[in-house]
């Protein structure tokens, strides 16, 4: 969509089954390209009378969501880790349009950039609507820890906030201390759940972390490596891609297990979903994280994860019952076959109750409700 303000503002949108929650207006504020805001999307637009600002684009599954008149692209490639000094160029242009659309509630997503420009527009533009931040991750866990200009900065939006979202308690813990009034927290669960898991081949193994350093994906071949050399038909597949890529498939190479470990890319969600589906084991082993959806969906689909020591990991997990944790002791003195043969005899009930775990406490839909079912009180 072009940049463009609105000229025209409609009374209502068209008349379909009417919104849940009457006719507030909402405006999700992030970056429309993102699949994760595609699902914030597809969850409120039911609803709301749903709005939305982009920091950069549209992916196309906004088209049958939210009517274009709705929909505001300031067109910038912002990045999350910070350089976002030409979204905030045009805020103008961003505070002029949330002025116009006279929303009930502003929603941005990633407090230090997004949630920057809302409450500046806020404050520019003496917008009446509340704020409800949703946090993804890296802008508490990491960007914080930057400096105190950084800290500064996401305090203020927190600070801001009537509400806020976290996906784990730890990454609530961390918002209250730097100031958040009161968060609702849930994770950024299953939109729909898999089949009932069913028994696996033992000794498969599936990673789709990104392949950046802050996944430590050279650490997921360690451990792969670890395990082959004690069961030969192991077999790992990689799925993701990023700029550490060609250097895991290099280390690969010189251990040997071309034969064992595949590099498939991005994936579909329905062949990843056939992935989840086949591995017994999931590797996620980052520095730094929440509550990932992909160890959901992997638990999900009955796989039993194998997770970086992390406090959100561990509201998934209890080391050597559902799944394993693994501490940052280098892999080459852990002893990983000795530390999974043991669950292996129970894999099948493991992952059943990993999946009814995820059905009960890990989609996205019931949690949203619950959500809108406090900015109604709030209102």
């Amino acid at each position: 969509m072009a940049r463009r303000l609105i000229r025209d503002l409609p009374e209502a949108l068209p008349e379909t089954d009417p919104p849940a929650y009457g006719r507030w207006r909402h405006v999700l504020i992030g970056d429309a390209e993102s699949p994760h805001l595609l699902k914030w999307a597809r969850a409120l637009a039911p609803q709301v009378d749903l709005w939305v600002a982009s920091s950069r684009g549209f992916a196309p599954g906004f088209d049958t969501l939210v009517p274009e008149r709705c929909r505001f692209a300031l067109g910038e490639d912002t990045r999350h880790g910070g350089g976002n000094v030409g979204v905030l160029r045009r805020l103008p242009e961003l505070g002029r349009w949330l002025q116009q659309v006279d929303a009930d509630w502003l929603h941005p997503h990633y407090l230090t950039s997004h949630g920057t420009l809302t409450v500046a527009a806020k404050k520019g533009w003496k917008l009446r609507g509340r704020i409800c931040a949703s946090a993804w991750g890296s802008d508490i866990l990491v960007t914080p820890q930057r400096g105190p200009h950084y800290r500064w900065i996401t305090s203020q939006v927190l600070r801001a906030s009537t509400l806020t979202t976290s996906d784990s308690e730890h990454m609530a813990a961390q918002m209250r201390q730097l100031g958040a009034a009161e968060v609702q927290v849930f994770p950024f669960g299953l939109e729909r759940m898999p089949p009932a898991p069913v028994r696996k081949a033992p000794w498969t193994f599936f990673a789709n972390r990104g392949l950046e350093p802050i996944y430590r994906p050279e650490r997921v071949i360690a451990a792969f490596a670890s395990l082959a050399s004690a069961y030969p038909e192991a077999r790992l597949t990689v799925a993701n891609d990023g700029s550490l890529r060609g250097a895991l498939e290099a280390r690969v190479a010189e251990l040997g297990l071309s034969r064992h470990v595949e590099f498939v890319g991005r994936l579909d969600a329905a062949t990843q979903q056939r992935h989840y589906e086949q591995a017994q084991w999931y590797l996620s082993l980052p520095s730094s994280d929440s509550v990932a959806v992909s160890v959901l969906e992997a638990m999900a689909s009955g796989c039993i994860p194998v997770l970086s020591d992390l406090p959100a990991n561990h509201e998934l997990v209890r080391s050597g019952h559902n799944g394993l944790i693994l501490t940052d002791t280098p892999i080459e003195l852990m002893n990983l076959p000795m530390q999974l043969a043991p669950l292996l005899p129970q894999a099948l009930e493991i992952g059943r109750d990993n999946h009814e775990w995820v059905r009960l406490h890990g989609q996205f839909a019931p949690a949203v409700v619950g959500l809108l079912d406090r900015m109604a009180e709030l209102m």
